[in-house]
């Protein structure tokens, strides 16, 4: 992946992403820049593996956790192109076990203060975090959170079930609200990969090898790292104190060699199973920026995509974590939306659409901007991490 346009000076973006690998604070990361499709800059920092302190190469696999939500969106929504579904269509249609659901009480003490849902789970919901899903870690003590623990809903620890067992697990826990009425993170991507082995008789590793990842040529991008390949997977790490982002030390949270990616695994998670390299999900990003299209490969019509960056939940409602503070922000179809300027945001970064996963690997699409940045690490957590924020705000200022 070659720079075509080197007018841009970013030394002092990379100055401050290097201080993230000498104060310890990150072990590695990888930056790319775009200006429409064009690469302006590409840059790595930090190493391998902080014990043998190899560089990080520029063809580096990394987990890509929430980032994966991106590409099982617009695999549905190729579906959704083939006329294979409405998106206001009841999620039970092609997967009844979603057909009799229960919805938390809001006063509701446990697992059992439930009422019957007045209104269907559909596909727009599962596409727009709207359908009253929940993960079960954003917020472990409460009580939907609880449910998902003791239900056997957990994505970050148990891989051993396929989609069609975790869907049906899902479907028998209670919803945190009426479906379309509010925005929780959740398991809903999950749901949309398994829509789409329903809806394409494939399961989803071989509909996004055959209609994605084959033709945008993403030859290093799957749920598992085989052995041939390990000598290029990042090892990923953990802070030393989880809530102070910028003290130093870090930990070894998963192996490159014998981590938990070394294997397949049952699960093909929709919302963060994939692993990943810059080049490859760059041909992902250019694609979604150039109006579904990359390398002579059509993937979406240029209209879906703009349907995906529509604001698609409620009036009034916005996009909300109990940790992260994201004001001014709805939702799409797969993809988070800066419907409001904040203080420090450029008058560009308006209609801003973006996503990241939770190791921290962040991207984001500024159409008034004409520009595109891309940053990763392995911190777990790093999602909403000042790094990446940093990265943003100079890569607006340099190239924006």
């Amino acid at each position: 992946m070659n720079v075509t346009d080197s007018s841009y000076d970013f030394s002092a973006m990379h100055e401050r992403m290097q201080f993230y690998i000498d104060q310890d604070i990150l072990s590695c990361c990888a930056t790319a820049v775009f200006k429409g499709t064009d690469l302006v800059d590409y840059q790595t920092f930090g190493y391998m593996d902080t014990e043998s302190k190899t560089p990080l190469r520029k063809d580096a696999i990394f987990r890509m956790y929430s980032n994966t939500k991106l590409v099982t969106s617009v695999a549905l929504m190729m579906l959704h192109e083939e006329g294979l579904f409405d998106l206001d269509d009841p999620l039970a249609k092609f997967m009844p076990e979603f057909g009799d659901l229960q919805v938390l009480k809001p006063d509701a003490t446990g697992v059992a203060d439930t009422s019957p849902a007045k209104n269907m789970i559909s596909v727009r919901h599962i596409l727009s975090h709207s359908a009253g899903l929940s993960y079960g870690f954003i917020e472990p003590t409460s009580v939907i959170d609880q449910a998902y623990m003791n239900g056997g809903v957990n994505v970050l620890a148990d891989a051993s079930i396929d989609l069609e067992e975790f869907c049906l697990r899902v479907a028998k826990l209670p919803l945190a609200y009426e479906p379309g009425t509010s925005w929780r993170y959740s398991v809903a991507t999950d749901v949309c990969a398994r829509l789409v082995e329903v809806l394409s008789g494939q399961t989803f590793d071989e509909f996004l090898r055959m209609r994605i990842f084959g033709p945008l040529a993403m030859v290093d991008t799957d749920f598992w790292v085989p052995e041939e390949k390990a000598d290029r997977f990042t090892t990923m790490y953990a802070p030393e104190d989880i809530f102070d982002p910028m003290k130093p030390g870090l930990n070894k949270a998963d192996d490159s060699h014998a981590g938990q990616y070394n294997t397949r695994r049952a699960l093909l998670s929709g919302g963060g199973g994939l692993v990943s390299t810059v080049p490859d999900y760059a041909a992902f990003l250019r694609m979604v920026v150039n109006g579904g299209e990359w390398a002579g490969v059509r993937i979406l019509k240029a209209e879906t995509l703009q349907l995906m960056r529509t604001n698609q939940l409620a009036d009034g409602v916005q996009v909300a974590f109990p940790m992260w503070a994201m004001p001014g922000t709805a939702f799409g179809l797969g993809f988070a939306l800066k419907t409001e300027l904040q203080a420090d945001d450029p008058p560009t970064a308006l209609g801003e659409y973006h996503w990241g996963g939770m190791a921290g690997t962040h991207s984001w699409m500024a159409p008034e901007a004409n520009l595109t940045g891309f940053c990763l690490t392995q911190r777990m957590p790093g999602f909403w991490h000042p790094f990446s924020h940093e990265f943003k705000a100079m890569t607006y200022a340099i190239a924006g």
